[in-house]
């Protein structure tokens, strides 16, 4: 009879391992996949975008060029100037922090972004990776967010062209409704007047700020992507 039981349970003993590492896998793929648990796909963001952004900034963070490596801010300009394409995550407690609108630069496109610059006085938007610095407050900004450019030849002149991030009547619903499409910046992500603030003090001081477009020339040539 002994011999019976150590028998079957010598049997069994294989079949608890693989469910217990099926288990583990399966928890795995739900625990990581953050895009999901946020329900990001019902905010326009794609998943690929998503991927992206999380991909520069494990680089940066290993690189440790990040302070806060929990919180990416994605400003997706694939998407019309009246979505609300600006997502703040918390990667860490799978949350979405923000979403609201985010304007892009005059020369940049009218209701869509098209043409991105790093030039000074182009009045465009610069894509890649950054990384926010410390809030202030500008005479013709009010409070706003240092950010600096670390993509050379995309962003990098950013501190230079005094790309912040800043509150903007134009980034509104309301200019929306009375002109058919958001406002344009000088190439500032500029937001809406009531986030501007509780987004700045969620993600100053070193974390990543993500400006996105299907640009192939970006898309191909940047460090932080390839």
């Amino acid at each position: 009879m002994r011999k019976i039981i150590i028998y079957i349970l010598f049997l069994l003993i294989p079949v608890a391992i693989d469910a217990r590492d099926s288990d583990s896998e399966s928890g795995k793929v739900v625990e990581n996949d953050i895009y999901t648990v946020v329900n990001l796909v019902d905010t326009g963001l794609a998943r690929d975008v998503f991927n992206l952004a999380v991909k520069g900034l494990k680089k940066l963070e290993n690189e440790g060029k990040l302070q806060n490596p929990n919180i990416v801010t994605i400003a997706d300009y694939s998407q019309s100037s009246n979505k609300k394409r600006l997502y703040v995550i918390d990667l860490k407690n799978r949350k979405l922090l923000f979403n609201t609108y985010v304007a892009h630069g005059r020369n940049t496109g009218d209701e869509f972004a098209k043409s991105f610059s790093n030039e000074e006085g182009s009045f465009k938007s610069s894509l890649g990776f950054y990384i926010t610095e410390k809030p202030f407050v500008g005479s013709h900004t009010g409070f706003a967010l240092l950010i600096k450019g670390v993509e050379k030849g995309f962003n990098d002149l950013a501190a230079k062209r005094a790309i912040i991030i800043h509150a903007a009547e134009y980034a509104t619903e309301k200019f929306i409704k009375k002109y058919g499409r958001l406002g344009r910046s000088q190439g500032c992500p500029a937001l809406p007047p009531e986030m501007n603030k509780p987004i700045i003090e969620s993600i100053q001081g070193g974390t990543c700020l993500f400006i996105y477009n299907p640009d192939n020339k970006y898309i191909c040539s940047s460090t932080l992507l390839n």
